[in-house]
């Protein structure tokens, strides 16, 4: 994709907890025609795709040691400000620094003339409150769960269009009601849409499990215990596992090839089983504000997966596994087709609103000490 003088700049926040937001980036990116700078303390993917800039941030989570010797610890340090915000540390070297980079790549576009059209945050309050501040039209990715607390008030008011990445009515979202008017609902967004159209169909091996973990933590301490305590009290399958002692960017094809997928209930996840047509037993992890248990709720309603709310002990597992085997799901009703392209046209929608502008010229190496000069 080559810069453009008609393409907008457009910027991307992509939160450092777990994988999944920079999954998301990287399923909708390619439907986006505009030129990206994402900020993010993860380092830059290996298939930064063209006309993308990575600036890399520095951490703001991790305890400091003072001139005096003493060791502090952010969430010491206000981050809430009294409840008003979630993570703004007072006199976290870290904090100052992202914030500073961000203000002077955005400054630095500004003075080259070529400023951000718009910013799309997933996820942050305080990134979504800073940008607005400096002068740009924010798009903010919501999350599923009880988002009611006023830093998300502030932030969805803030926003001139938040993308919600799950069907319309899945399921009740108070916080996202009251600004109905710039909430678009997209469907689930997935790197597996329209795979399953362009590639032959897979071929599925009877008996075969497929356990499916995920970058963003987990509430079992001994996990792979308890796969193999499942495995075994399942005879007849074949367990398979992915996210214990081996990563894959992208778990399609297995996922595809496995009768039953056992997985989380992280919204990327999820989306991929919708893509793929899976048949699941999903397990909720412990998230902030209940949102993969608000996701495995949507899906057990719909009859999309076999949930359950824990982990089950070794005697669940065959009737489960049976469940699963037995489903026939509908999962076009999660929306995944289309789903990232229509984000991308709610970017576009707000960028279009905005100053058009050049991007960089082609993929970018990591920027720490130049931002602004990287955009030149």
């Amino acid at each position: 994709m080559s810069s453009s003088s008609a393409r907008p700049l457009v910027g991307w926040y992509v939160h450092h907890h777990g994988a999944g937001h920079r999954t998301r980036f990287s399923a909708v990116r390619p439907h986006l025609d505009a030129d990206v700078v994402v900020f993010s303390s993860l380092a830059a993917p290996a298939d930064l795709p063209a006309d993308t800039t990575w600036v890399e941030l520095e951490r703001d989570d991790a305890p400091t040691t003072g001139a005096d010797g003493v060791v502090r610890h952010p969430a010491d340090a206000s981050p809430t400000v009294g409840g008003l915000l979630h993570w703004a540390p007072v006199g976290h070297p870290g904090h100052t620094a992202r914030l500073g980079r961000i203000a002077a790549t955005i400054a630095g576009a500004a003075a080259e003339g070529r400023p951000l059209a718009a910013m799309v945050v997933d996820v942050s309050v305080e990134v979504t409150l800073f940008a607005r501040l400096l002068g740009v039209e924010v798009v903010v990715v919501s999350q599923p769960g009880d988002r009611t607390d006023e830093p998300h008030r502030l932030a969805y008011d803030a926003a001139s269009r938040v993308i919600a990445p799950w069907p319309a009515g899945t399921h009740d979202s108070s916080a996202l009601d009251r600004v109905a008017d710039t909430v678009r609902w997209v469907g689930g967004i997935s790197r597996q849409d329209g795979r399953r159209a362009s590639t032959p169909d897979p071929v599925v091996v009877p008996g075969s499990v497929l356990f499916v973990g995920g970058a963003g933590g987990t509430d079992h301490d001994d996990l792979w215990v308890s796969v193999a305590r499942a495995a075994r009290a399942t005879p007849g399958t074949t367990w398979s596992t992915l996210g214990l002692d081996s990563w894959v960017d992208d778990p399609g094809a297995a996922m595809a090839a496995a009768e039953v997928v056992v997985t989380w209930a992280g919204q990327n996840t999820v989306a991929d089983l919708a893509a793929l047509g899976a048949r699941a037993v999903v397990v909720p992890q412990t998230r902030p504000f209940d949102e993969q248990l608000t996701t495995a709720r949507a899906l057990d309603r719909a009859g999309l997966a076999v949930v359950s709310s824990t982990w089950p002990a070794d005697d669940e597992w065959p009737s489960l596994i049976e469940r699963a085997r037995g489903l026939r799901p509908d999962w076009s009703a999660w929306q995944v087709e289309g789903g990232a392209a229509r984000a991308a046209a709610v970017v576009a929608e707000v960028a279009g609103r905005g100053t058009q502008a050049v991007g960089p010229q082609g993929a970018t190496a990591v920027v720490r000490d130049d931002p602004a000069g990287v955009l030149s």
